[in-house]
């Protein structure tokens, strides 16, 4: 076999490659051991017809597509392998040349691996976030835990008021048509929640039990459904009740009955403690992807199309399971948000090719770094998966994931590797 290899563009290569006329005629061999079933002829036994009749009775063009197959498949791999070719796409084959007793000749283009041309990647100088923990926050927190165990009673007396809850059927029209998605019995709404569009909520204050109401409100320009998008609405609301909600006072009592504390100020105390926790964590991942970020940006690679592509295909397929999860279809989803598959892929793009530069970068920092992975490491990263599954690591499950996802764990655990590295020097 011989190979040449031009390079056509900065991610695609393209080989002329000569078969020798021997090799081809086993390809052709083997063609017709694959097929030799499909043949009939007279005074043959099926299966039993000898590859010359074969050829003079069919001629050679039915042996030649497999054999080419088989020809490119042993051939186009090892070119690559002499190459250090590592192929992104599956490649753009012409046959140049075919015939029995002839040299084989083929072209291969093909869209390669892009090259990192690593820029600083030490010594970033990242600033790290700081959060507070305000007055203000821990205060939300404990009107929170006030609504949670708050009473709800009928009010008796007296109009709608903003903070009531009024229960209303009510029925939607556009264009005095009535739209899915638009009607409701017995809806409990807080006023003053936003829960509603416009100002729906507004428009009940000051109403009364057994009131019909007309409420005009415009759904706004991006709404997410198509029909309903900036359209004008009407809606017939019927106030069937209204509610109050009686919050608890906010002392020691209260804390003894939402928590395990017996002062209002030991809970308080707590829910500080939690927010700083949060906080702290949120500041080592906001750390943790402005460094990688950085050494991203410092880096210059290319990426071709397809890899690009390749990634908004794995984040439709992780939407598509999630949206199963709440048994939608992608149909479905693209109802309710008045896009099409066309503009999601599109909208996707921008972080696709975040996430692949990424990958890239780190991957050729895991290779200038030479990081690698022990099997402890592996096992670890295992048992850690199989924790997922179950409460105890089991064996069998970790020996599983590792005889069936070694690459993957060992990918997970470089990874990791590289990620500590350029935080610890950072």
């Amino acid at each position: 076999m011989e190979a040449k290899m031009e390079k056509k563009d900065v991610n695609v290569v393209k080989f002329e490659v000569k078969v020798e006329a021997q090799k081809f005629n086993e390809a052709l061999t083997r063609s017709y051991k694959k097929n030799m079933n499909k043949f009939n002829v007279p005074g043959f036994r099926k299966g039993k017809v000898p590859m010359a009749v074969v050829k003079k009775y069919y001629g050679i063009e039915v042996l030649l597509e497999d054999a080419i197959n088989f020809a490119i498949d042993s051939s186009y791999k090892e070119v690559l392998k002499e190459n250090n070719i590592i192929p992104v796409d599956y490649p753009q084959i012409d046959v140049v040349e075919v015939g029995e007793g002839k040299d084989f000749i083929y072209t291969a283009e093909v869209t390669v691996y892009p090259e990192v041309k690593l820029g600083e990647y030490k010594g970033l100088k990242v600033e790290k976030n700081s959060y507070e923990v305000t007055e203000e926050e821990v205060n939300k927190k404990l009107v929170e835990m006030q609504e949670r165990n708050a009473r709800v009673e009928t009010k008796e007396e007296g109009s709608v008021e903003n903070g009531n809850i009024a229960v209303i059927d009510f029925k939607g029209f556009i264009d005095g048509e009535a739209f899915q998605g638009g009607e409701g019995t017995d809806y409990e709404l807080e006023i003053g929640s936003g829960t509603f569009i416009g100002n729906f909520e507004e428009q009940l204050v000051g109403k009364n039990v057994n009131d019909n109401v007309e409420v005009n409100v415009t759904f706004p320009e991006n709404y997410g459904r198509e029909e309903l998008n900036g359209k004008p609405a009407k809606f017939e609301v019927t106030i069937k009740g209204i509610k109050v909600k009686e919050l608890p006072a906010l002392d020691d009592e209260f804390a003894k009955e939402v928590s395990e504390f017996d002062t209002l100020a030991d809970l308080k105390a707590d829910i500080t403690k939690k927010l700083e926790e949060t906080n702290a964590s949120r500041i080592e991942r906001e750390f943790e992807e402005a460094v990688i970020l950085a050494a991203t940006e410092n880096a210059n690679v290319e990426i071709p199309a397809v890899m690009i592509e390749k990634e908004i295909d794995k984040m439709v397929q992780n939407l598509e399971q999630r949206l199963q999860y709440q048994g939608l279809t992608l149909e479905q989803y693209f109802q309710f948000t008045g896009s099409d598959a066309e503009k999601m892929r599109e909208y996707m793009k921008e972080n696709a090719e975040r996430k692949v530069k990424t990958d890239l970068v780190l991957e050729a920092i895991e290779k200038a770094e030479n990081i690698d992975a022990t099997e402890e490491e592996i096992r670890a990263k295992a048992e850690e998966v199989a924790k997922m599954y179950s409460a105890n690591s089991d064996e069998k499950m970790v020996d599983l994931l590792i005889n069936s996802q070694r690459e993957a764990l060992k990918s997970d655990v470089i990874t990791a590797k590289a990620v500590k590295l350029l935080i610890e020097n950072n």
